[in-house]
């Protein structure tokens, strides 16, 4: 008997028969004598909808409010999915996040799990009965609801997973697993059967959609065996079947991975990239300038600092296009009161673009296939970004699409390495 964990998306939720299609496929896991504990995200638009009313009272309503509102959706959901499946003859029981209690900081909106409480989930699992906890949400040390960020019922079911030492959490979704890229834009992308944790982790950094990166990070830290599937089958397929489709996140590479030199192409068209003009060049300038970015609350993603010319540089970092106008602002007053530089600019209209693969490390010249690839494709490199197992590209945002196309194809990710699926 294994103890697993499911985590369904708002899709999978988003209706009282997908809510029923659900509790028939936890129904399954359960006969078949397997621990189960489910962790269903809200109702399909549902936290967005709750967010816009408060944003009608209220045009920068108080965090602390916005998370006792979003909280909600959540804990719908789970008594909606206990009801379910006690009327196909399962045992359930539900509870949010306060109850277990899973523990967070402070940090409303976006709080980090500091620790889960496994006593009442282990009695109640010991007792025969499916427990269903509310993702995304947790409770601070006052007794405050917070919540933990916008995918955020991913990172709680693999919390819990890790909290539970899991055999398994399963990560069901509307899609089928991980591709070498967005099927969307390459048709000919390839669903991945098992893909590394740096790999998933760069992937889902980068901009990939299928799990949010703080899951991803736990799933790597505490050693959760993690899979990523598709929760639109028919819940009464085969469970030897299911278990063993799409897409393993392993812990360690095999001979098969190593075939692949690059697993897939990422990107990120949510990006703006900010300059600062005739920086002085002296010790702790880049302080200077990204300091106050830091105490604003805004991440900075890639940062390029140009070779010094008669005594100043140019220096250029990305952040989110929801978060530049604020750093501009920032900057504006930063280089006015404190740094005698030139003008800053910025371009919100860029995106970026991403080759990952742990074959980098044994292999040469990724970075001049991949460079030459987008010379004769007449895309321009406006900023490069390295790793162990990763290469990004600035570009104008307009030529995303023809990058990823002519990168995949390049790099060969239509065709199967070796005979493999």
């Amino acid at each position: 008997m294994s103890l697993i964990v499911h985590k369904y998306g708002g899709t999978s939720m988003g209706s009282v028969e997908r809510i029923q299609n659900v509790a028939r496929r936890v129904a399954k896991w359960h006969k078949a004598g397997h621990q189960i504990v489910v962790v269903p995200s809200a109702m399909s638009g549902e936290t967005n909808r709750l967010l816009a009313l408060a944003k009608e009272l209220h045009a920068q309503p108080d965090p602390r409010e916005l998370d006792m509102i979003a909280a909600t959706g959540e804990q719908v959901s789970v008594g909606l999915l206990a009801i379910a499946l006690k009327a196909i003859g399962v045992d359930a029981v539900s509870y949010a996040g306060w109850q277990v209690p899973v523990r967070t900081d402070r940090a409303y909106t976006k709080a980090r799990i500091s620790s889960i409480d496994d006593a009442r989930v282990r009695a109640d699992l010991d007792a025969g009965r499916v427990v269903v906890i509310t993702g995304f949400q947790g409770v601070d040390d006052v007794g405050n609801i917070t919540t933990l960020g916008r995918g955020g019922s991913d990172t709680s079911a693999v919390a819990v997973a890790a909290a539970l030492h899991a055999d398994e959490c399963l990560i069901y979704t509307d899609v089928d697993g991980v591709y070498t890229t967005d099927p969307r834009i390459v048709p000919e992308a390839r669903r991945l059967e098992r893909v590394t944790f740096e790999e998933m982790l760069e992937m889902a950094s980068l901009g990939s959609k299928v799990l949010q990166i703080r899951s991803v990070e736990f799933a790597g830290k505490y050693k959760v065996k993690t899979r990523v599937l598709s929760s639109l089958t028919p819940p009464d397929i085969a469970l030897d079947i299911e278990a063993e489709s799409g897409t393993l996140i392993t812990f360690e590479e095999d001979e098969s991975m190593e075939q692949a030199v690059i697993s897939g192409i990422a990107f990120n068209r949510d990006e703006a990239k900010i300059t600062v003009a005739n920086v002085p060049d002296r010790p702790g300038i880049a302080f200077q300038i990204l300091g106050p970015i830091a105490e604003a609350n805004i991440d900075v993603d890639m940062i390029i600092q140009n070779q010094s010319m008669n005594g100043t540089t140019d220096f250029s970092f990305t952040v989110h296009r929801n978060e530049y106008q604020k750093a501009l602002e920032v900057l504006n007053n930063t280089v006015k009161q404190h740094i005698a530089a030139g003008a800053v600019t910025g371009d919100p209209k860029i995106c970026k673009v991403s080759a990952v693969g742990i074959g980098m490390r044994s292999h040469v010249g990724i970075a001049s296939l991949m460079f030459r690839t987008l010379s004769e494709e007449g895309i321009n490199i406006q900023m490069i970004s390295t790793s162990e197992i990763k290469i990004s590209v600035v570009l104008e945002d307009k030529y995303m699409e023809l990058a990823v196309r002519a990168l995949h194809k390049a790099f060969g990710l239509d065709q199967a390495p070796n005979g493999a699926q």
